[in-house]
C-alpha cells in the first residue's frame, strides 16, 4: 500500500468536511436553496479578499479569470505593461496579445522580485498605458512581487489600474485589496481556497469599472458586466459549478473560524519551516529574493536531475510535488505548503525528499532538513 500525499501548487489537498459537502445530492442553480449559498458565499469572498467590491464567480480555471481582466478592460491597440518573471507573468504578455493589447514586457530573472520603479519609471515615460499586470506570487519560481508598493504607484495614475494575478497568493499571505489599491485580483479554486479546480474569483474595483464601460474587446462567457448584473442578485448568467459553490460555503465556515490573521500565520510558518528545513539539508533555495509563503522552490544538486526528484518522490514515497518549468525543467522542483496543510505535511516533504536524495547518490544527512523543521513548528 501507497498512501498518497498531494503537495503540489495546484490542485491543493481539500478538507474531508468540503468532500462531504460537495457530495450531498445537488440543487438546482436557480432554485430558491440555491440563494442564500450563494449570498454566504459572495460575502465571504469579500472577507478573504478584504474588499468592498463584488467578488465575481465564474467557472474556469485562474486562467479564465486573467483573460477576462485582459479582454474586459481593454479595447484593441490600447498599451498595457506586464511584469514578466516566470511562466505565468509570461502568460499575461500572451492574453494582451491575443486581444490586440500593446503590451510592454518588464522582464525579471527568474527567481528574483520585481523593482517597484521600473513600474513606475514606465508609467512615467508613458501615461497612456492603461493596465499594470502581474503576479503576487509567481508559481513558477516560488517568488512573490510587492503588490503593495506597485498598488501605492499604479493608484496615483488615474487611468490606469493594476491587475493582480493572486492565485497562489490570496489566501496564503496578507493580500488588503481595498487598502492597497488592487484593482482587479484574480485567484482559483484548487489553491489555497482547498477546492477542486473549476473556479476563478475576480475582485473589480469602481475605476477598473470605469475602464470597462469603454473596453471593446469581445466577451461573451467572460462577460464581467454581465456576470455583476446576475451576481448582485445572487444568479449567475450561466450554469456555475453548483458543487463547488456548496464546498466553498464549507471552505468559509473553517477559514472564518481560524481567522485571517491565524491563516496567514500558519502559512508563514509551515513555508519558514520547510525553507529552514530545505537549507538545513544542505540543499539551495531557487528564489534569490522575496520567496512566495505559498511554496518552496528548491534547486536540484549539482549532477541530480530535478526530474527524478520529483518523479522519485511520487513513484517511491506517493508525493505528487512539481517540477520546474521551460529551461528550469530539470533545474528545480517546487514543494507547496499553501491551503489544507499542516506540521506534518511539512516533515513528511522534508523526510521523503532527504530520502530521495539519499536514493540516488546525493550525500545528504537524513533528519537535518526534518530536525530543523521541527525546531520552528514547535515553536509557535
Amino acid at each position: 500500500m501507497l498512501k498518497r500525499y498531494l503537495l503540489a501548487p495546484g490542485p491543493t489537498p481539500v478538507p474531508p468536511e468540503v468532500l462531504l459537502a460537495m457530495a450531498r445530492p445537488i440543487i438546482h442553480h436557480r432554485a430558491p436553496e440555491f440563494d442564500p449559498i450563494f449570498a454566504e458565499v459572495r460575502a465571504g469572498l469579500q472577507w478573504l479578499f478584504q474588499t468592498r467590491n463584488d467578488v465575481l464567480m465564474l467557472s474556469a480555471s485562474g486562467t479564465g479569470g486573467m483573460e477576462g481582466a485582459v479582454s474586459n478592460f481593454l479595447s484593441p491597440g490600447d498599451k498595457a505593461l506586464f511584469v514578466n518573471g516566470g511562466k505565468f507573468g509570461e502568460r499575461w504578455g500572451k492574453i494582451c496579445k491575443t486581444f490586440g493589447v500593446q503590451a510592454t514586457e518588464i522582464k525579471v530573472e527568474w527567481g528574483r522580485a520585481v523593482d517597484p520603479q521600473q513600474v513606475a519609471d514606465a508609467l512615467k515615460k508613458d501615461p497612456s498605458i492603461r493596465a499594470v499586470y502581474v503576479q503576487a506570487s509567481e508559481t513558477s519560481t516560488g517568488v512573490s512581487h510587492d503588490v503593495k508598493t506597485l498598488g501605492e504607484i499604479v493608484k496615483a495614475h488615474d487611468n490606469t489600474i493594476l491587475v493582480v494575478d493572486a492565485i497562489t497568493a490570496l489566501g496564503v499571505f496578507d493580500i488588503k485589496t481595498d487598502a492597497w489599491g488592487l484593482d482587479v485580483v484574480v485567484t482559483g479554486s484548487q489553491k489555497a481556497l482547498m477546492l477542486p479546480p473549476g473556479m476563478a474569483f475576480v475582485s473589480v474595483s469602481d475605476k477598473a469599472w470605469a475602464l470597462a464601460d469603454k473596453a471593446k474587446n469581445a466577451a461573451f462567457y467572460f462577460n464581467f458586466k454581465k456576470e455583476r448584473e446576475n451576481q448582485v442578485k445572487n444568479q449567475t448568467a450561466f450554469t456555475p459549478t453548483v458543487s463547488l459553490i456548496v464546498g466553498l460555503q464549507e471552505v468559509f465556515k473553517m477559514l472564518k473560524a481560524e481567522g485571517l490573521d491565524n491563516i496567514f500565520a500558519r502559512q508563514g510558518r509551515l513555508a519558514r519551516a520547510m525553507r529552514e528545513g530545505i537549507q538545513a539539508a544542505g540543499l539551495t533555495l531557487f528564489p534569490k529574493e522575496s520567496p512566495s509563503d505559498a511554496l518552496t522552490a528548491v534547486c536540484a544538486p549539482e549532477g541530480i536531475d530535478g526530474q527524478a526528484i520529483y518523479k522519485n518522490l511520487r513513484v517511491q514515497y506517493g508525493m505528487t510535488a512539481a517540477g520546474g518549468q521551460d529551461h528550469l525543467k530539470g533545474k528545480i522542483f517546487r514543494l507547496s505548503h499553501m491551503g489544507y496543510a499542516d506540521t506534518f505535511d511539512v516533515i513528511a516533504a522534508l523526510a521523503a525528499t532527504e530520502m530521495v536524495l539519499k536514493g540516488l547518490g546525493h550525500p545528504v544527512q537524513l533528519g537535518r532538513g526534518v530536525g530543523k523543521a521541527q525546531e520552528i513548528l514547535m515553536a509557535k
